[in-house]
């Protein structure tokens, strides 16, 4: 392809022949527009972004999307097809989840960086600002469901904020980590059931939640000195 000729010559002639070779290898260009095409539906973004930070079932996925099985599925089978997710069998549930291959990771790594850059669509500003009034309704969420375990993935997916600013505009705004300051939010709340109710052990640590008692019992001991039964005593 050294011949390529072009209507206006300015001067850059040594690299024709390979861009020339590259725009006429179809296969190339076609694979690539392929990918492309399939991740131009929002909602097949939404789950691919989502199935690269953890397994899910289908009815899962369709609960966190709000639409229908038989929706989220149509979009499962197009990604599993196009190589991008894998799938296994547990008895009669389906689960899937991004495929570890240099593709999956690679777009994986490219709609962080994306997100890193557009999401939130405004930066913090110096007052706090927009980010900040999304990190207290994730604040008050966080509290009205003090006993589920939340990642910090799914409060970004949820809030449409980008993880790291999460984290950066939480401390600045309550002054700890997200983690230590819902752990203080649990241990007052289990110290307020410890008092005020006959809850054993064992549901109280569930409430708050800790699916393991002993976790539960080593946590409260180093916020409070005490052992939960000793406290209540």
């Amino acid at each position: 392809m050294n011949d390529t000729h072009l209507p206006h010559d300015h001067g850059t002639h040594d690299t024709l022949g390979t861009l020339q070779k590259e725009l006429c290898s179809n296969e190339h260009v076609e694979g690539a527009a392929e990918v492309f095409s399939l991740l131009s539906d929002a909602t097949r973004l939404k789950i691919f972004w989502l199935l690269c930070h953890r397994e899910e079932c289908v009815i899962n996925i369709s609960a966190w999307l709000g639409m229908t099985s038989p929706a989220a599925s149509h979009h499962l089978r197009l990604l599993k097809e196009c190589g991008l997710i894998v799938s296994r069998r547990d008895g009669k549930e389906v689960y899937y989840r991004a495929a570890d291959t240099g593709e999956a990771g690679l777009l994986h790594r490219m709609m962080e960086a994306m997100m890193e850059i557009s999401c939130p669509k405004k930066e913090p500003r110096a007052d706090g600002g927009s980010s900040a009034e999304v990190v207290r309704e994730i604040h008050e969420y966080l509290i009205s469901h003090i006993g589920e375990r939340i990642t910090i993935e799914e409060l970004s997916y949820r809030f449409h904020i980008n993880p790291t600013t999460l984290k950066t505009v939480f401390r600045k705004v309550y002054g700890d980590s997200l983690s230590a300051h819902v752990k203080q939010h649990r241990m007052e709340e289990a110290g307020r059931l410890l008092r005020e109710t006959e809850m054993s052990v064992a549901e109280i640590a569930a409430a708050v939640g800790y699916e393991n008692q002993s976790k539960f019992t080593v946590a409260f001991k180093s916020s409070f000195g005490k052992t939960p039964t000793e406290y209540r005593k």
